[in-house]
């Protein structure tokens, strides 16, 4: 039993970069398919795609690497834990002046980038930050 599947797919990005594997297999959720999408549609990731493996519902992530080999993804932070949650109003939102950095938050019209929620005027729970 994972307590944080979250933190867990996090983890499993990271730890698939460090051993340089392009792809990697993660076990199936809502939340972890908004992730990935909205890490796709950032451009930290090539690709992703659901399958099923044993019964299992799992996602196939294509990590995205530059050409010297070192990877686009340098930093994945998880903000809001199952112990201790983060709300933000809409106006709370963190953003960076380098619009490298991006914050995922999920709110009550679905999970989005930290942009997306100002422009939408929408607050919620800080699921993570990548950059």
């Amino acid at each position: 039993m994972n307590t944080d599947p979250i933190a867990d797919f996090l983890t499993r990005i990271r730890n698939a970069q460090k051993a340089k594997h392009y792809t990697f297999d993660v076990y199936s959720s809502k939340m972890k398919l908004q992730l990935a999408e909205i890490l796709k549609k950032e451009g930290f990731i090539s690709d992703y795609r659901q399958m099923t493996d044993q019964g299992k519902k799992m996602i196939r992530v294509h990590l995205r690497y530059l050409v010297s080999g070192e990877p686009i993804l340098h930093e994945l932070k998880r903000i809001s834990k199952p112990g201790c949650r983060i709300y933000v109003s809409k106006d709370d939102i963190p953003h960076s002046l380098a619009s490298v950095a991006v914050t995922v938050v999920s709110t009550s019209k679905g999970v989005m980038t930290g942009r997306e929620a100002m422009e939408r005027n929408l607050g919620g729970e800080l699921i993570c930050s990548v950059m």
